[in-house]
């Protein structure tokens, strides 16, 4: 099929009434934001007769904006779920009879990895192909492991585990493994190498991430919607977060199975065709994608300069530019990712993601010809962190409030009034009690809501039953007002960095660790620190008012022994056994996560030597590693290379920087020549007792 084979009235009717809900969703936000800054303006005592109290009103009208979008959206999720789905999907245009009689095409799907846990990551591309296969659809599917590893030690393994991956599958000549040289632009680099090399061969392409699970039927169903829609450049579902283990991971899950429901519903319908794209558990046509969405350069100075961090909303964007539908499918199901296990390593990662965000400022602003519903998921990515540093000012300038109503005398004729009256100063206290009860109302009313929905639709009992479901929502909900005022400073802080262009360094997730005592507080500290001082401050400023602080100022004094204990494994496990924070896919057992379970369970034996050891003497790795590496030398790189070879044969790897020992594995004349000459050393040489080692483990292997 090709572009164009969708009717014209379909695609405008879709259209219109995308418009439609839309122009609809912004009347009841604007709307209910224009009656809460309203009842502001009467709360504050000078009513915006201030410069200071002109500022709050402005950060507060942004502030309570961003929280109705979020509320808004769930109530239309609830909404669209109480009719029955929204019947303008694409998903609900096919029967399934349709989409059975639908051809395949060839798809790839891509496992771009960097650093990652190797035996861990393959044992899920494993579930994964094991999955397609039992459609009996495998062979319309072929399997690539995309590495940016820069350490010898985890790419040679990679190799390996790749090669043994590729044989117990029967998977020659459908699973492929290719390592970047060069590192340039990130994952999305990582892509376009692959799109450059082998981007003709497929019609489509399956993203996944290195925690990534999808099933089998999903993805074969994912192919045959792309097949009979071909105006959809990009088909997104909703992952939802499984395999938690820790008190936060376990926390994380909960809230996005359960909460998502509403919320990537209500996401759905509005977004429409020109829904957002998140990097992973997706589709794409490659050959508008190709065409069309090559990441240029950023033109501007600092963050604004350089290569886009953050690819995968501007690929969305630019393939909407085109022509083409992008649909976010949360009805397709089957998709799956995992969360980070620890609130340090959730914020390490929100560190990378907010200046990739922020980055976005420029393109939102300059890019022509992006839809403008593009344009908005551009800035509702970005207000996901610059809502941190708004609320920490509008904190900031309700302290200074304060702080003139306790410590100054009233003025009567303050900053920018004019005549001959003063302008007296009103408090209404009830007012302000209303406001805060509406704010406390748009978060924690779609939690609840989405109670409600789980009764209509009568899946409680997935959850664990109503009762547990109750408690697990108010757990849930008492753990994220403790983390709040957390991510504000961290987010804060990430902002302003990013804005400053300090440099971010790239690393695979930490996927089991908990978090340390010296560690939380080594981190934490400043939050702490600022925490405690406010409060202070704010006590001896006025009891009402230190009240009022708690809420944010706690939370940041307890952040240390919060991220500690969100942590433990423990505990998770123990609210599990009480069948707290429970989700479906763990009362129901799925063939595909038993499989990844399964898998990962089965850690090879440990090995004595290192993967870059093996490499030199293990006759069987150094022939595959040969095999997949080049002839570099040529010129003076012969030279290097054969200086590199006799340094690491002399005194060892050690003795190499990690640049130097990549390019003597990636070339294979000294592979070669590393095996024959450590098979040669002497006894008391690095490789002599290397050998040494390996005969005992061979030994130990063997009885």
């Amino acid at each position: 099929m090709i572009k164009g084979q969708t009717t014209e009235p379909r695609r405008h009717r879709w259209r219109l009434v995308a418009n439609l809900r839309r122009t609809v969703f912004m009347l009841f936000v604007f709307g209910q934001t224009g009656v809460a800054s309203y009842y502001l303006l009467w709360v504050l005592p000078y009513h915006g007769g201030t410069a200071l109290e002109i500022s709050m009103l402005v950060l507060f009208a942004i502030l309570y904006a961003w929280i109705a979008v979020g509320f808004w959206t769930a109530v239309l999720g609830f909404v669209i779920r109480l009719m029955g789905g929204d019947r303008h999907s694409i998903v609900k245009r096919h029967t399934e009879a349709q989409l059975l009689q639908t051809p395949m095409a060839k798809t790839a799907v891509l496992l771009p990895v960097y650093h990652e846990p190797v035996h861990w990551t393959l044992s899920g591309l494993k579930a994964v192909y094991r999955d397609i296969e039992r459609t009996g659809q495998i062979d319309h599917f072929e399997f690539y492991i995309l590495s940016d590893s820069r350490d010898p030690d985890v790419w040679l393994e990679e190799q390996v585990a790749w090669n043994k991956l590729a044989r117990e599958l029967g998977g020659e000549g459908r699973i492929f493994y290719r390592r970047r040289p060069v590192n340039l632009n990130y994952k999305s680099g990582n892509v376009a190498d692959f799109l450059r090399r082998w981007g003709k061969r497929c019609t489509y392409m399956v993203v996944l991430d290195a925690d990534s699970l999808m099933t089998g039927s999903s993805i074969v169903r994912m192919v045959r919607l792309m097949q009979r829609e071909p105006d959809v450049g990009i088909l997104q579902t909703n992952p939802n977060i499984i395999n938690g283990q820790s008190l936060f991971a376990r926390i994380q899950q909960f809230a996005n199975r359960f909460y998502s429901t509403l919320f990537a519903s209500g996401l759905a319908a509005i977004q429409m065709g020109d829904a957002a794209f998140w990097g992973h558990n997706a589709i794409l046509r490659i050959e508008p994608f190709m065409k069309h969405c090559g990441l240029r350069k950023l033109p501007g100075i600092g963050i604004f300069g350089g290569p886009i961090m953050s690819h995968d909303f501007v690929e969305a964007a630019y393939m909407g530019r085109a022509g083409y539908e992008v649909w976010l499918e949360p009805a397709l199901g089957g998709s799956y990712e995992e969360s980070p296990p620890t609130l340090a390593d959730e914020l390490a990662r929100d560190s990378r993601w907010a200046k990739g965000n922020i980055q976005h400022l420029w393109v939102m602003l300059t890019e022509p010809g992006l839809r403008f519903a593009h344009r908005m998921a551009f800035l509702n990515g970005i207000m996901a962190y610059v809502a941190s540093p708004l609320w920490l000012a509008f904190l900031v300038l309700t302290t200074i409030a304060a702080a003139n109503m306790a410590l100054s005398p009233i003025e009567y004729f303050p900053d920018g009034h004019q005549g001959l009256f003063p302008l007296w100063p009103e408090w209404r206290p009830e007012w302000a009690l209303g406001l805060a009860l509406s704010t406390l109302a748009l978060l924690f009313f779609p939690k609840f809501l989405a109670i409600f929905d789980a009764i209509i639709h009568r899946y409680t009992k997935a959850f664990g039953g109503l009762l547990r479901l109750f408690l697990s929502v108010v757990l849930e909900s008492l753990i994220s007002v403790l983390l709040a005022p957390v991510r504000m400073w961290a987010h804060s802080r990430y902002v302003v960095s990013a804005l400053l262009n300090v440099s971010l360094q790239w690393a695979g997730q930490n996927r089991t660790e908990e978090t340390g005592w010296k560690e939380a507080f080594i981190t934490q500290l400043p939050g702490m620190l600022l925490g405690g001082a406010w409060s202070v401050f704010a006590w001896s400023l006025d009891t009402l008012f230190f009240f009022w602080s708690l809420p944010v100022a706690l939370p940041l004094v307890l952040a240390a022994p919060t991220a500690v204990y969100l942590s433990r494994v423990s505990l998770g496990q123990a609210l599990r056994e009480r069948r707290l924070l429970l989700i479906p896919e763990e009362n129901k057992a799925m063939t595909l996560l038993r499989d990844a379970v399964d898998y990962r369970a089965r850690e090879p034996s440990d090995s004595i030597l290192t993967p870059l050891e093996q490499a030199v003497l293990r006759l069987d790795h150094n022939r595959l590693h040969q095999a997949l590496a080049w002839n570099h030398r040529r010129g003076s790189r012969a030279l290097e290379l054969e200086r590199c070879v006799a340094q690491c044969l002399e005194q060892g790897p050690g003795a190499l920087s990690r640049s130097e020992m990549s390019q003597v594995a990636r070339d294979r004349q000294s592979l070669r020549a590393l095996h024959a000459g450590a098979w040669r050393a002497s006894p008391d040489n690095y490789w002599g007792r290397a050998i040494t080692r390996l005969s005992s483990e061979t030994y130990d292997t063997q009885v």
